[in-house]
């Protein structure tokens, strides 16, 4: 039988389920669970395959949120940074009822540049360098993306610095794991999938973001007019790391605006 690595603590109801992304587990959340524990019922989840879940092996989108509803509160506000805001929105795509609010970081409907409309991500041929890199030194490889993932930000060498140490402090996940979730990032667009999304929704960006440009902000704005984005400045891609008193006030102030037990 397969084992999803699931943590639950915190002092408030409502309950809050917290994704991490590509390559980590749910250890990053460290720098702030301090901050939301008073406020809520905190689930840390390493994704299938991720961290303590090495049970998984490669999953589709898919079928990463259908494992999550398995071991999901009734009802959560689902909060996901970058692949698992991929895997946060599918929740909320097949399960909405399950969900009281969706909350991104740092994510993309849509990963991978599409430059015939205009889109801004992720190159496709750097895509696939991170994936041939994988195959001769994937450790390294996993470091340059933490560092990656932290240029320019104002302490960008101290929060790359975090970002390994949480990869150290856990099973690092398979190669063919780390092969799939570059492919997951790379196939899947849910742009249009979310124009009618039923719940709440907040995206919370980087302003010196290198891997989700803030340049795709307005464009989501204009497409989903019932979200709310926010950008916080001086931040790159990781937000909570960077700058994690406002961003968890971002978040707090969110979830009180819809739920009572989000309340003190």
């Amino acid at each position: 039988m397969t084992s999803l690595y699931w943590r639950t603590f915190g002092e408030g109801k409502l309950d809050l389920v917290l994704l991490h992304g590509w390559g980590l587990n749910a250890e990053v959340w460290g720098c702030i669970t301090d901050r939301l524990a008073p406020h809520f019922r905190l689930h840390l989840v390493d994704l299938p395959g991720y961290g303590r879940s090495q049970d998984f092996g490669v999953l589709s989108l898919h079928q990463m949120a259908e494992v999550m509803l398995e071991k999901a509160p009734q009802q959560a506000v689902w909060l996901g940074w970058s692949m698992g805001g991929l895997v946060a929105s599918k929740m909320a795509l097949i399960a909405p009822e399950r969900v009281q609010a969706l909350i991104s970081v740092a994510s993309s409907p849509c990963f991978c540049a599409r430059d015939e409309e205009k889109w801004p991500g992720i190159r496709a041929d750097v895509l696939r360098g991170f994936e041939e890199q994988l195959s001769g030194n994937f450790e390294q490889t996993v470091a340059q993306f933490m560092a990656l993932q932290t240029l320019g930000a104002p302490d960008a060498r101290n929060d790359a610095k975090k970002l390994n140490q949480v990869v150290l402090n856990c099973p690092m996940p398979k190669v063919s794991v780390l092969h799939g979730g570059l492919r997951l990032l790379a196939e899947n667009d849910l742009r249009q999938a979310l124009v009618d999304l039923p719940v709440p929704l907040l995206r919370i960006y980087g302003s010196l973001d290198g891997l989700v440009p803030r340049r795709i902000v307005p464009q989501l704005d204009a497409l989903w007019p019932r979200s709310r984005s926010v950008l916080i400045n001086h931040a790159a891609h990781a937000p909570f790391i960077s700058h994690p008193d406002e961003f968890c006030q971002q978040v707090i102030s969110f979830i009180r605006e819809f739920s009572p037990e989000g309340q003190d």
